[in-house]
């Protein structure tokens, strides 16, 4: 199976220098942000095109995403935060193959720097106890403080004083996060940005009012922090950006988060999304699906992915 991996992520690792590459002022051929847009192009053709499992499929997307981290670890702002985060979600074993292969497979005058570069990567992984494994923290508490406070020790076990919990929904429309609260979430009180919006009448597409649509939802959430209640947070959030605006604001009021992320195979969801009363338009589920960033482990104290009626890991 790794060996398969290994050669779907060297098909896929710079599968959006198509898109991002361009010449700078010095004259020189870069492509930036191609590997971040990558995993999503990556993503998108393994749920969409090549139905791939899901555990294979993301290890896959993190290999792109993090294909050139050996090369370059000790020039990114916090070297061993930025290897925590990849050894999360992949083997840093099957990271330095890839790498190789990379720098193997091209032409240039550097190549023995570049290897010698994968070298102490992998030197480092073993020094960082992230090597073959991931990097394993006291706890869920740690692990989340770790990765969202600046220069915070690894192996520091933060005091748990949470007073309530909120579970963030994320998955794209029509992936069943009515269901899953329905057999999951029973009792818990639901703030759900759709059910405001019906409640008001405010389309989907309407820009302008879906603000003041978040501001309703986000008052909601806050009267139930402060009187330390917990509830479920039910909209989209296919990105890193909406959840971590919303984590930061639950974690101030001293809420644990758990994020569960919900998904169907391809053709599942797009039957599951035309039986719905308010089925979003195919076109539209397209575009968001180009968009779908997964949550990763180090975004909340817990991260749960429901893949298909079951709990599943995405580390292999």
């Amino acid at each position: 199976m790794q060996q398969e991996i290994l050669w779907s992520a060297a098909l896929l690792h710079d599968v959006e220098k198509r898109s991002t590459t361009r010449i700078d002022v010095d004259g020189r051929i870069v492509s930036p942000g191609h590997a971040r847009k990558g995993e999503l192009t990556a993503r998108q053709i393994l749920f969409k095109d090549l139905e791939t499992p899901f555990a294979i499929r993301e290890v896959i997307a993190a290999l792109v995403r993090y294909h050139g981290l050996p090369l370059w670890v000790m020039e990114k702002q916090d070297p061993q935060k930025s290897l925590f985060a990849a050894s999360l979600r992949l083997d840093c074993h099957l990271l330095t193959l890839l790498a190789k292969a990379d720098v193997l497979g091209r032409e240039c005058a550097d190549a023995e720097e570049l290897l010698n570069r994968i070298e102490l990567f992998e030197l480092y992984c073993q020094e960082q106890h992230c090597w073959r494994q991931a990097r394993e923290f006291p706890s869920v508490e740690a692990r989340y403080r770790y990765f969202s406070t600046d220069n915070a020790p690894p192996d520091y076990q933060p005091y748990d004083d949470y007073q309530s919990q909120v579970i963030l929904l994320s998955g794209l429309p029509g992936m069943g996060k009515d269901s899953y609260i329905k057999q999951h979430c029973s009792g818990l009180a639901v703030i759900s940005l759709d059910d405001i919006r019906r409640q008001h009448r405010i389309a989907p597409d309407d820009k302008m009012a879906n603000g003041w649509v978040v501001q309703q939802a986000k008052q909601r959430a806050r009267d139930k922090l402060r009187r330390g209640e917990d509830f479920v947070w039910n909209a989209t959030n296919i990105t890193h950006q909406m959840r971590q605006q919303l984590i930061n604001l639950f974690v101030s009021y001293k809420a644990r988060v758990r994020v569960v992320y919900i998904e169907v195979p391809y053709m599942k969801w797009k039957q599951q999304n035309s039986a719905r009363i308010y089925a979003v338009p195919e076109m539209v589920m397209d575009r968001m699906l180009t968009k779908l960033e997964l949550p990763v482990p180090e975004e909340a104290h817990e991260v749960i992915y429901y893949i298909d009626g079951r709990i599943e890991s995405a580390f292999l």
